[in-house]
C-alpha cells in the first residue's frame, strides 16, 4: 500500500504537546492544586488525632473515615456524573469540600468527633469530584495525547502528594496544625476557579431524574462494564491485585522495621523512593506507552513488579530494599497508565462516570480487604507473607496475557495506524446492494435501541438504506470530503482517524459491529471529521440523511447520536479543525429538536 514519506516518517509528538490544549493544563492544574491540599488535611488530620488522642486505633479510625464513602456512595454518585454536567458537579465538589475543611479547626474544639465527621463528608463529595475528572480526562486530550495526559496526571498527582505531606510535616513541626487546613480549603478555591474556566460540553439528558432512574441507570452502567469483554477482564484482573497491594503496602512498615531493622527514617525514605520511582516511569510511559497495547503494558508491570517484591522480601540491606521499591513503583507506572487507558478507550462518553466509579469502588474496597489481611503478619512470618503475596501478583499478571480484549497484540495497533495512513491513496466503496428487514434486523441485535422503532420506521429506513461489503484495506470515509450518509457496522472491523499538520494519524477508535460513525457529516452538512478504513472484511449499512434525522424523531435513538457527536466534535476540536468551529451546543440542540424531512 502506497503512502506519502510525510505519513512515514514523521516524528513523534512530544508528550508535553498536550499543555498546548488550554483545557487539558487547566485540569492538569486544578488536580495539582488540590492534592496538595488533600495530602496537607489527610497527614494533618492523622497528627491532630495522634497528638489528641495518643491511640494508634484512632489514626486508623481516621484512616478508615476516608474510604468509608466509597461503600455507600460510590456507585450511586458515577449514576449522578453521567447525568449531570461534569464541570459543575467538580465546581460544587470543590466548594463544599473547601467549607468542610475550613470548619474543621472551629468544631474540633467542641468535640473530636467532628474531625472524623468533616473528614469523612469531605471524603464522600469527593467520590462525585473523582469520576467526573476521570470521565473529562479523554475529552481533554486527543487519543493519540491521552497516554501522554494520564502520565502527566500521574506525576502530578505523586508530586502533589509528596509536596503537600512534606508541607503538612512542616506546619505540623513549626505552624499551628490548623494552617494545614485553612491551606487545603484555599486549595480547593483555586481548583474550583481553574475548573470554571474550562469549557466541557454538556452530557443530553432526556429523563427526569428520580430513585427509579438513578436505580436504571445504575444497572445499565454496570451492565455495559460486563458486557464489554475487556472492561470486564480488566475488572476481574485488577480485583485480586488490589488486594495484594493493600497487603503489600500495609506489610512495608513491619518488613522495614522487623525484617531489615531500618530506622523510621529509613523506612520514609523507601517510600519517598517509591514516589520517585512513580514520577520517572510515568513520564517514561508518557513517550512509550503507545509501542506496546494496553494489556501488555499490565502483562509487564505486574510480572516485573512481582519480580521486584520477590527479591525484596529475600532482601537483607536496607539500602537495596530502598533501592528495589524504588523500582516497584517505576515498574507500577505501566499499570497505572495502561488501567486508565483501558476505561478512557473503551467507554463511551455517555457511561464513563459509571464504569470509573465503578473501577474506584473495587480498587478501595480490594485495597481495604489486603490492608485487613496484614494482621496476619502477627502469626506468620512477614518475609513469607511478603513472597507468597508476590507470587499471586506474579500469576494475576500472566493471566492478563490471556484474558479476552486485554492479550490483544500490538501488531493490530500498529496495523491500523498503517491503514489509516494510506487511507487517501485507497480504494473507496462499491455501490452496494438495497438494505433488506433481515439487515436491519442483524443490526438492531448489535444496537438494541433500535428495537423500539415502529414496523413502519423500520420498513422506511430500509427502503432509503443500502449494504456495502468493504474488503480489509478499503477507505469507507475519507477527512475532508462531503456526505450524506452515516454508516452502521453490520459485521468486521474499521479503525477511525484523523490527519495531524505533519502528515501522520492519530488513531480515534476502533468501530465494531454496533458501532456508527459519519452521522456528523450527514446531520449538519460538515465535512468528514476522519478517515475511517476497514480492517477487515467489514459490512456496513449505509443511511443517507433523511432516514437519519428520521431516526433522530424517536427519543432514545436521538439520546444516542447526540452524545456519540458531541464525544465525537470534543475531540475533533481538539485537533483544531476550524470548519467545525460553528457545531456548538445550539447546533446539537436544533438538531435534537430536528423533526424528518418531508
Amino acid at each position: 500500500m502506497a503512502t506519502s514519506p510525510a505519513a512515514t516518517f514523521s516524528p513523534s509528538p512530544s508528550p508535553f504537546a498536550v499543555f498546548r490544549n488550554r483545557a487539558f493544563t487547566l485540569l492538569w492544574t486544578a488536580q495539582l492544586i488540590s492534592a496538595i491540599g488533600s495530602a496537607l488535611t489527610s497527614l494533618a488530620a492523622s497528627i491532630l488525632v495522634f497528638r489528641l488522642t495518643g491511640s494508634a486505633l484512632s489514626v486508623g479510625l481516621m484512616l478508615m473515615t476516608t474510604a468509608v464513602p466509597t461503600l455507600f456512595v460510590g456507585l450511586i454518585a458515577g449514576v449522578f456524573v453521567d447525568r449531570f454536567d461534569r464541570k459543575r458537579i467538580m465546581l460544587a465538589a470543590d466548594l463544599i469540600r473547601a467549607v468542610l475543611v475550613f470548619l474543621i479547626p472551629f468544631l474540633i474544639p467542641l468535640n473530636i468527633a467532628w474531625l472524623y465527621v468533616m473528614v469523612m463528608l469531605s471524603s464522600a463529595v469527593g467520590q462525585f469530584f473523582d469520576p467526573a475528572h476521570a470521565s473529562l480526562l479523554p475529552e481533554m486530550a486527543s487519543d493519540e495525547e491521552l497516554a501522554a495526559a494520564n502520565s502527566l496526571m500521574a506525576i502530578s498527582s505523586i508530586g502533589s502528594t509528596t509536596i503537600g505531606f512534606a508541607a503538612s510535616g512542616l506546619i505540623a513541626s513549626r505552624f499551628p496544625i490548623e494552617w494545614a487546613f485553612y491551606l487545603d480549603a484555599l486549595s480547593f478555591i483555586l481548583s474550583a476557579g481553574c475548573i470554571l474556566l474550562i469549557q466541557v460540553a454538556p452530557l443530553p439528558v432526556d429523563e427526569q431524574t428520580n430513585v427509579a432512574t438513578v436505580v436504571r441507570n445504575l444497572r445499565a452502567g454496570l451492565r455495559f462494564l460486563f458486557d464489554t469483554p475487556i472492561l470486564r477482564s480488566l475488572f476481574i484482573v485488577v480485583a485480586p491485585i488490589f488486594i495484594i497491594f493493600g497487603l503489600q503496602n500495609t506489610l512495608f512498615l513491619p518488613f522495614a522495621l522487623r525484617a531489615l531493622g531500618a530506622t523510621e527514617f529509613e523506612f520514609g525514605l523507601q517510600q519517598a523512593a517509591e514516589a520517585v520511582g512513580i514520577a520517572i516511569g510515568s513520564l517514561l510511559m508518557a513517550r512509550l506507552s503507545d509501542r506496546l497495547r494496553e494489556g501488555q503494558w499490565l502483562a509487564i508491570s505486574y510480572i516485573s513488579m512481582a519480580l521486584a517484591a520477590m527479591w525484596y522480601s529475600r532482601s537483607s540491606s536496607v539500602p537495596l530494599a530502598i533501592l528495589l521499591v524504588g523500582l516497584s513503583g517505576f515498574l507500577n507506572a505501566p499499570s497505572y497508565i495502561g488501567r486508565q487507558l483501558v476505561i478512557q478507550r473503551n467507554t463511551p462518553r455517555e457511561v464513563r462516570g459509571r464504569v470509573n466509579s465503578a473501577f474506584f469502588v473495587t480498587r478501595d474496597v480490594m485495597f481495604m480487604g489486603g490492608m485487613a489481611l496484614a494482621g496476619l503478619a502477627d502469626v506468620v512470618d512477614v518475609r513469607a507473607l511478603f513472597f507468597a503475596s508476590s507470587l499471586l501478583l506474579l500469576a494475576a499478571g500472566t493471566l492478563v496475557l490471556v484474558m479476552p480484549g486485554l492479550g490483544q497484540p500490538a501488531a493490530e495497533w500498529r496495523r491500523a495506524v498503517s491503514l489509516l495512513r494510506g487511507a487517501r491513496a485507497a480504494p473507496g466503496l462499491g455501490m452496494g446492494r438495497a438494505a433488506t428487514l433481515a439487515d436491519f434486523d442483524l443490526l438492531a441485535v448489535r444496537l438494541p435501541s433500535l428495537s423500539a422503532l415502529s414496523a413502519k420506521d423500520r420498513e422506511a429506513l430500509v427502503s432509503q438504506a443500502r449494504v456495502s461489503e468493504a474488503p480489509s484495506g478499503a477507505t469507507i470515509i475519507r477527512h475532508g470530503d462531503t456526505g450524506d450518509a452515516a454508516y452502521f457496522v453490520l459485521a468486521g472491523r474499521a479503525v477511525a482517524g484523523i490527519a495531524t499538520e505533519d502528515g501522520s494519524y492519530r488513531s480515534l477508535s476502533t468501530l465494531n459491529p454496533g458501532d456508527f460513525f459519519g452521522e456528523i457529516a450527514a446531520l449538519t452538512g460538515a465535512p468528514r471529521t476522519a478517515n475511517v478504513v476497514a480492517d477487515e472484511p467489514t459490512t456496513l449499512l449505509q443511511v443517507p440523511s433523511k432516514s437519519l434525522r428520521g431516526l433522530m424523531s424517536d427519543p432514545g435513538l436521538s439520546q444516542l447520536f447526540l452524545s456519540k457527536m458531541t464525544e465525537r466534535l470534543s475531540r475533533t476540536h481538539m485537533s483544531d479543525l476550524p470548519r467545525l468551529a460553528g457545531l456548538d451546543q445550539r447546533s446539537l440542540r436544533d438538531l435534537r429538536t430536528a423533526q424528518p424531512e418531508a
